[in-house]
């Protein structure tokens, strides 16, 4: 059935939308249906879609096999409580998560969404430090600029000033916080980039249970990019410290920056990942928290040896499901070269924006190409202003940036990029 205008006004009336105010609310845009890279509107135009519907769809839209799977699963059971039960779609998910991440991770914890992900992460991490009899340790160190949620033990850990959460500060449990690292590359690096870190851990120990970051790219805190040195150095502080390190990867996971998880890249292990986003190929919501045995059997073995947490939607057979064939899909395809490529073409294409007066700085790390503006812009006129470009881009503050699926043309990239371009040189228009 087709949007009406009636559909419209009531949607603008009644329906919250990310982020936005329902007194004043920002335009939206109907969506009739989605193939490949390309959203079809409700007034025949086409848009190619070059967010990947927040990260998560990297396969493009009306995959042929995910589409299978999910009808093959509907067919036996869309979802049943995970409660004393189980399925084949979770046990192979496990088996599938077990065998794409490093070693040490192999105890999976199938949770519904990214923010429910981070929630089980910092339980983990307090529950371990429980059953070990250090019950002082209860708070989290992490860096500024960083974002792990909307759920209230995830807004804890976002950035305090720019993380979105900032009217909720009185009530967020007070955590510990420094400064984000500013090397880009490791070429960059200076011991001073660790120095705050350092200094926190070192000073704090006897209370963090866990540091909690998000590996080489942080996402909607602010689109940065930093270096892989400095991971591998809070790793070796986490160690000497004996601190938990939780790494997420919702939105780096399953391939985004060049690796099949940024972590790779500094070849360290988290204590705790989180991952989510890309992991059904944005078919349905799903995450994981996924941890070591040490871990795991450190809270199994305290008096209260149950981890606390089971959302009703845990390991869902059809998101388990698709998530399995995405998985497949993914590491069936050179994903990798497609990744490279689109990450030279947009260095390429971008780095025009440098020139530009209006643009502060311009940035790419494998499928992620972020050109950050002096001044924030109007995400109203902004949007439909991209629409007339013939593509799907939702800025935010300062950051105009992409994430498109991995099947994503070079012709159908250019027209991303040169909208970004665009913006960059009429967002003074725009204020």
């Amino acid at each position: 059935m087709s949007l009406s205008e009636e559909d419209i006004a009531f949607d603008k009336k009644h329906l919250w939308h990310p982020y936005t105010n329902l007194s004043h609310p920002s335009p939206v845009f109907g969506v009739e249906s989605a193939s490949g890279v390309y959203l079809h509107l409700s007034n025949g135009q086409k848009v190619i879609d070059g967010m990947a519907s927040w990260w998560s769809a990297i396969h493009g839209y009306n995959h042929p096999e995910l589409n299978a799977a999910v009808s093959a699963q509907v067919e036996k059971m869309s979802h049943v409580m995970f409660g004393s039960l189980t399925h084949q779609p979770a046990i192979q998910l496990a088996k599938n998560l077990v065998n794409i991440t490093a070693e040490p991770l192999d105890c999976v914890f199938i949770a519904d969404s990214g923010s429910v992900s981070v929630e089980v992460a910092l339980k983990m991490a307090l529950q371990y430090w429980h059953a070990k009899g250090a019950t002082d340790k209860n708070r989290f160190l992490t860096i500024r600029n960083g974002y792990h949620g909307d759920t209230f033990g995830a807004m804890s850990v976002c950035d305090p000033v720019n993380g979105m959460h900032s009217m909720f500060t009185g009530v967020l449990p007070q955590h510990l916080f420094v400064s984000a690292p500013t090397c880009v590359k490791d070429q960059d690096w200076q011991e001073s980039d660790i120095t705050e870190f350092r200094e926190a851990i070192q000073s704090k120990h006897s209370q963090i249970a866990a540091v909690i970051l998000e590996p080489l790219v942080q996402g909607a805190g602010g689109m940065r990019v930093y270096c892989p040195e400095y991971l591998r150095q809070v790793r070796r502080l986490c160690d000497e410290y004996n601190v938990l390190l939780i790494l997420d990867e919702i939105a780096t996971g399953f391939g985004r920056t060049g690796t099949l998880f940024a972590y790779e890249q500094a070849q360290i292990v988290p204590d705790i990942l989180c991952i989510g986003k890309a992991i059904t190929g944005g078919y349905l919501s799903l995450a994981a928290t996924i941890t070591t045995r040490l871990v795991a059997d450190s809270i199994g073995g305290s008096d209260n040896g149950n981890l606390m947490h089971g959302p009703t939607f845990m390991a869902n057979p059809l998101a388990c499901a698709v998530a399995n064939k995405s998985i497949e899909v993914l590491l069936s395809s050179d994903w990798q070269e497609k990744v490279r490529k689109i990450e030279g073409q947009l260095i390429s294409e971008l780095q025009p924006a440098e020139l530009l007066d209006s643009v502060n700085s311009v940035r790419v790390k494998g499928a992620i190409g972020v050109i950050e503006l002096e001044q924030a812009v109007d995400m109203g006129s902004v949007q439909s202003r991209l629409i007339e470009l013939g593509v799907w881009i939702r800025p935010f503050g300062r950051l105009v940036y992409i994430m498109p699926p991995y099947i994503i043309q070079p012709d159908e990239l250019t027209q991303l990029t040169s909208a970004m371009l665009t913006i960059a040189k009429e967002s003074l228009s725009f204020k």
